[in-house]
């Protein structure tokens, strides 16, 4: 079965939280944590990878924090995905740099090309939900 990862997951929920109480206002990996009561550190390691792909920005200090650097309307949901998981897929022989000889069943496979269509299907939904159709 196909499911997000948690580092997917966290990205979604952290950028939610950001969306829904922002306001002007930084919020802390520490406050996300504890409103979901998940993980203090993947949601740290989240928030930083979501800085390096200029989704949110990061300010230093006693009083830093994080925010959504665009509005929750301009930010797709692959984006999100993408900045903790750039080489997401559906299967194992569809992600970035594997070596094809890594699947003994490639000259025989019948599923890979249907699924490289799902595949597509998948990502355009990600693609057209924003995150503001999650709050």
């Amino acid at each position: 079965m196909f499911k997000l990862s948690k580092k997917s997951e966290y990205a979604l929920m952290a950028a939610r939280y950001m969306a829904l109480n922002n306001h002007g206002k930084l919020v802390t990996a520490k406050e996300i944590a504890e409103h979901h009561d998940i993980s203090y550190e993947l949601v740290a390691k989240v928030l930083q990878s979501l800085t390096k792909y200029d989704l949110v920005v990061s300010i230093l200090g006693s009083k830093g924090g994080y925010s959504l650097k665009k509005r929750s309307d301009e930010i797709s949901l692959i984006d999100l995905i993408k900045a903790v998981e750039p080489d997401y897929q559906i299967t194992e022989c569809m992600r970035i740099g594997n070596i094809k000889n890594e699947c003994s069943n490639l000259d025989c496979c019948k599923i890979k090309d249907p699924l490289i269509e799902i595949q597509k299907k998948i990502d355009k939904v990600f693609t057209d939900t924003k995150l503001s159709h999650i709050i």
